[in-house]
């Protein structure tokens, strides 16, 4: 389907009041601010927008205060508390992926980047995405994405480590925002903001399986609640525990049980081997433990300043299947410890907090006033389990089973003093003018593994990182911003903001962003936005360095920054810059009924991504002046050893077209009807390959296709919440667009097979298969029933029919071991999900 009729397809069913997000809050039943009853009354008097006192107040995108979600600028969607209840979800980037359609995940990640959630918006890298918690920015996971594909060199702000209970509601800024905000703030910013009252108690359970499969159970207690500190303060407190067992897909490993695929010719096959067919477990989903807490206080010290501040704290312990290991036939097993072969898991224990303490007022020389400071760390610790060092074996008899292979820190530190003031430009035009300052800390460290880990060649699964690979890395950033929002009449709104930052690692940068709307009656509005940004490349994108070994194979990360990247063509890392326009139309063409199209493009230079593919002897002599010592079944295949560095590669252009709809249906005795529809047309485009040192693309086939096309096509989620008495039912309906990989032929490829582009076909690195995920329908479900006023139950099942993503054909497929795509961000793999959940609320 077209962009052209997809975009018909999906206006005619917003005209029919069919529905996905909630746009306005209240038709959710989300909490309130205290305020906003005064502020309903000033936006009531507005003849432009009357309908718009019925949303929150938003803060995200705008200096101005008393703005509502369909009177901003840019577009932006409220998705309340209630909203992310009812997907079911209860991981919160889960959710997001349920009830927003720009915003997806990839089916699996990999390694120990399967440990950490990473949200993409817009088809773009999650470090695109920034995240703030009440309008402050929030730190970054410590744990890279060091492996191939869409999220590659990502270490996102990991979205599971904030209680979900603690929200009261979040909202997504579909724009880029760096002029306001900074760094990373390409596709768009997300602003969770949370419950702040005095007063309350809620408590849930909710827990849940994957019935088709009967694994990956799940469950979650939550408890929240506010109290007053004096007559004039309040705190308030969230808790949480979550647990999910491991959700395996159901595979036959290639390499059991004596089995050869025609026409391959492979000592791996040969032989009987008692293990089971089922052994390889690599498509999972990891088991995880996590407790998290959130507390949020305030409270006036005088008339005109109030002290406010926010801890968040999250400890979770995670293990990730790897690929199985067989017990004979290879020089990585170790058949005298596992006599019927092993399956390593990749374990993380972490621990995330940040604090927040700060002092806000006004009448400040007429100004309101911010002055806030933020600490944020994340502490990871990478171990293996149920693995070995078999040449470490092989030469002394001895290997551990389980071995620390390092830790990550990531510290920031964030300060802000900001102001704001609403005045009248010579009595007449009314203008709010905004301005501050910001100083941030970074820190990165990465501390080496246990000896055992790397010595020998190193573990099974995942080598160890080795003293050469450890360090600790500082750099400051300090930032100026201005913004001005004028009405030059009171129909028309036009806001320029600019922004100023200097990093000590990678110099300055200057931001800035042009906005305006008009708003021709209260029933029909435009609005435009055209804005330059950047994003930064990480510390860890710039020092990290890594080793992977496989069943048959071992992967080098050179760090960028290191004599061994430069001598293969490395450069120092710089900003990625973006440029931004947006353009769209607010409608409400009968009263209740809104509209919000908009159509955006996103351009982005210089993009951090995978270059300097080496194999072979440079592979090997490269990752031996590091000091690492290679398993000698590496040095059999030419192939079988690669390094790689991130670098500034390659540049894309992103199109697309949000359309989203809602409407109340009012059926008197038969209660209400919330209908919802939001749509994304995604499309991204290579419009620059970078070259190596050598002169050839950084980019093969395949990494252009984790850049351009592992994103779905489009996103259509339509829904439908009524309520009757003391039922309600919530119905959602999505639709996934098309996802292309790039696929590399794999061991059940015949051994005589060649490339045309030259050499042999198997695990070739210039020519791929090209696999399609064709589009999927999602029905997911949920009853509920309110048994008092304080008591609520509901059941529910997403993705009632198990539908799943297109299985790779045999050649495509790992060992066997990973029947999907495992790049793509279109369906999940876990198939259909069946829960119950109690809410008690005092």
């Amino acid at each position: 389907m077209n962009i052209r009729k997809l975009a018909l397809y999906s206006t005619i069913l917003s005209f029919g009041l069919w529905t996905g997000v909630s746009v306005a809050a209240t038709a959710d039943g989300s909490a309130q601010d205290s305020k906003k009853s005064a502020h309903a009354k000033k936006a009531k008097a507005s003849p432009t927008h009357a309908a718009a006192s019925e949303e929150n107040v938003i803060v995200t995108g705008t200096h101005a205060s008393n703005r509502h979600a369909r009177q901003s600028t840019s577009p932006v969607t409220v998705l309340s508390a209630a909203t992310l209840r009812r997907s079911g979800m209860l991981n919160l980037s889960d959710a997001l992926t349920r009830t927003y359609p720009s915003i997806n995940v990839s089916t699996m990640g990999n390694d120990a980047g399967a440990l950490t959630a990473s949200i993409r918006m817009r088809g773009l890298n999650p470090n695109e995405v920034l995240v703030l918690v009440d309008g402050k920015r929030r730190h970054t996971t410590a744990n890279i994405n060091a492996d191939a594909g869409p999220n590659f060199g990502s270490t996102p702000v990991d979205l599971n480590m904030i209680p979900s209970n603690m929200i009261d509601h979040i909202e997504v800024l579909e724009d880029g925002a760096a002029a306001m905000y900074g760094s990373d703030a390409i596709a768009g910013v997300v602003n969770i903001i949370t419950k702040k009252q005095d007063h309350g108690l809620d408590i849930s359970s909710q827990t849940g399986a994957n019935a088709y499969n009967g694994d990956g159970w799940q469950y979650q207690l939550n408890a929240d609640g506010g109290f007053k500190l004096g007559r004039d303060g309040y705190m308030h407190i969230a808790a949480q525990v979550y647990h999910t067992d491991h959700f395996v897909t159901k595979t036959l490993d290639n390499r059991l049980a004596g089995y050869t695929p025609p026409g391959v010719q492979n000592e791996l096959y040969t032989g009987s081997l008692n293990v089971p067919g089922d052994s390889n477990k690599i498509m999972s989903t990891p088991e995880e433990t996590r407790e998290n807490l959130g507390i949020d206080f305030g409270k006036p010290i005088t008339e005109d300043i109030q002290l406010y501040g926010q801890i968040t704290y999250g400890h979770r312990h995670a293990e990730a299947y790897e690929n199985y290991r067989l017990p004979s036939g290879t020089s990585a097993s170790n058949p005298e410890l596992f006599p019927s072969g092993y399956s390593p898991l990749e374990t993380i224990d972490e621990d995330d907090y940040a604090a927040t303490l700060g002092l806000k007022g006004g009448r400040l020389f007429g100004f309101d006033w911010d002055l806030s400071t933020t600490w944020g760390e994340d502490l990871d610790k990478i171990s293996t389990k149920n693995t070995t060092n078999p040449n470490m074996y092989a030469a002394t008899g001895y290997t551990p089973t389980t071995v620390r292979n390092e830790n990550f820190r990531l510290a920031q530190w964030t300060n802000n003093l900001d102001f704001r003031r609403n005045f009248r430009i010579a009595n007449v035009v009314p203008m709010t003018l905004a301005f501050g300052g910001e100083s941030r800390m970074e820190q990165y460290t990465v501390t080496a593994g246990e000896p055992a880990s790397y010595e020998y060649g190193g573990t099974s699964a995942l080598a160890g990182l080795t003293p050469q690979d450890a360090g600790k890395w500082n750099r400051d950033i300090w930032a100026a911003y201005l913004d001005g929002d004028f009405h030059p009449t009171r129909k028309w709104d036009l806001d320029f903001a600019g922004r100023f930052e200097h990093y000590t690692d990678v110099g300055n940068t200057e931001n800035g962003k042009v906005s305006t709307r008009y708003d021709f009656t209260r029933r029909i509005g435009v609005r435009a936005t055209i804005s330059n940004g950047f994003r930064a490349p990480t510390m860890a994108e710039q020092h990290y360095s890594a080793i992977n070994v496989g069943p048959t194979s071992v992967l080098g990360l050179l760090p960028v920054s290191s004599p061994e990247a430069a001598a293969t063509g490395a450069s120092p890392l710089k900003p990625e810059r973006s440029t931004s326009a947006s353009g769209g139309i607010v409608l409400e063409p009968v009263d209740g009924f809104h509209i919000e199209t908009d159509v955006y493009q996103i351009n982005i230079r210089d993009r951090v991504v995978q270059g300097g593919n080496v194999t072979g002897p440079v592979a090997v002599a490269a990752l031996e002046q590091m000091g690492v010592s290679l398993p000698a079944l590496t040095q059999q295949s030419e192939n079988s050893v690669q390094t790689y560095y991130f670098t500034n590669g390659a540049s894309t252009r992103t199109q697309g077209l949000d359309i989203k709809a809602d409407y109340m249906v009012h059926m008197h005795q038969y209660g209400n009807v919330a209908l919802s529809m939001a749509l994304d047309l995604n499309r991204t485009r290579l419009t620059h390959n970078g070259l190596s040192g050598t002169g050839s693309p950084l980019l093969n086939a395949q990494n252009i296709g984790y850049l351009t096309t592992g994103f779905p096509r489009s996103k259509i989620i339509l829904n439908a919440y009524w309520t009757v008495g003391a039922w309600d039912v919530n119905l959602r309906q999505t639709r996934y667009g098309e996802t292309t990989g790039m696929m590399t032929y794999q061991d059940w490829t015949p051994s005589a097979a060649t490339c045309p582009g030259g050499g042999q076909l198997e695990q070739s690195s210039v020519c791929f298969a090209q696999f399609k995920n064709t589009p999927r329908w999602l029905t997911d479900l949920e009853i509920g029933y309110r048994v008092s006023p304080r008591w609520h139950v509901a059941v529910g099942a997403n993705n009632i029919f198990n539908i799943r993503p297109r299985k790779l054909p045999g050649y495509l497929n790992q060992l066997g071991g990973n029947p999907y795509d495992t790049f793509s961000s279109q369906v999940p793999m876990t198939g259909g999900y069946y829960y119950g959940r109690v809410n008690f609320t005092l």
